[in-house]
């Protein structure tokens, strides 16, 4: 191989092993939040709950605002806001 095509393989082969490695930490990680939620549960604490308030927290106040008014006004829509009889 010419030099511009080592290069080029070794900054491929960089690459892809940069790829993998953070796959595996992805992985770790994911296995570290799925035992997070397991203690949770065995806590009796509601983990679709707390999946929620994540997301939320995950939301600028603006957001936040912007879906929760969403959702209400959906929810009047089908009859199902507060005080509305289903």
């Amino acid at each position: 191989m010419n030099n511009t095509a080592t290069v080029a393989h070794e900054q491929l082969k960089s690459f892809i092993e940069r790829v993998e490695h953070l796959e595996e930490d992805k992985k770790t990680i994911s296995d570290d939040i799925k035992e997070v939620y397991g203690e949770a549960k065995a806590t009796g604490f509601d983990t679709k709950a707390i999946k929620k308030i994540i997301q939320i927290r995950k939301l600028d106040a603006d957001e936040r605002a912007e879906q929760e008014a969403i959702l209400d006004l959906y929810l009047q829509a089908i009859g199902m806001a507060d005080g509305d009889e289903v």
